[in-house]
């Protein structure tokens, strides 16, 4: 008998512990959007908020002039997801081993690629480590990664687009003032094979699928 009333004791209180757990989860959730909120105030961030528990950060950069970052809220986890760059047009596994060398010097974030082969920087951190000093410090970080990155990343997954590139500008005596951090691929003379017909308004940036990136663009 007291095995019993043991027994019905457990399966009457196990929805009062259901519904506990609902509310416990929607008060860290909330206190975490109040954290993101409060960060991006303070930081005076331009920021879209598409939906509940979502926000979209604008970071201005140096080398890529603008990173959109998502938050998301879920259950557990806020979801740190930034794109940096289009899949490389060359050298595919030397941009992957350069990323993977990279990731060895982060903390918090790392590159990933999608099935498409377009580079992000990801990353996971629990609902109850989520306050304003935090969210602060990833936006940093990610800021960091994808600016002090994405010369390299183009260069070499894009090499053959920029020498291109200086080549149209300089056959033409267009400024070249954006191709500064690619003068290493600047060639000694302008290619004969460049033809006026090529454009550099066809060069479109390194975040926009099959297209060459313009330097001048993809920042």
């Amino acid at each position: 008998m007291n095995d019993s009333a043991s027994e019905q004791s457990v399966v009457n209180t196990a929805p009062m512990n259901t519904a506990s757990a609902g509310t416990e989860s929607d008060g860290v959730r909330g206190r975490a959007g109040a954290a993101i909120e409060a960060a991006l105030a303070g930081a005076e961030a331009s920021f879209e908020h598409p939906g509940d528990g979502h926000y979209v950060v604008a970071l201005p950069g140096t080398h890529k002039l603008n990173t959109a970052c998502s938050l998301l809220v879920g259950d557990h986890t806020l979801s740190v997801n930034a794109f940096v760059v289009r899949h490389a047009d060359e050298n595919q596994e030397a941009v992957y081993r350069w990323l993977r060398e990279r990731n060895a010097r982060l903390a918090g974030i790392a590159f990933a690629l999608d099935r498409l082969g377009d580079v992000y920087l990801v990353g996971r951190i629990p609902l109850a480590a989520v306050t304003e000093s935090a969210v602060d410090q990833v936006l940093g970080a990610v800021l960091d990664a994808a600016d002090s990155s994405f010369d390299a990343l183009l260069e070499l997954g894009f090499a053959g687009s920029i020498r291109r590139e200086w080549e149209w500008r300089l056959k033409r005596g267009e400024s070249t003032a954006n191709l500064a951090a690619f003068e290493r691929l600047r060639p000694d003379v302008p290619s004969a094979a460049s033809g006026d017909t090529d454009s550099g308004t066809d060069y479109s940036a390194a975040d926009s699928d099959g297209a060459d990136p313009d330097p001048d663009a993809t920042r």
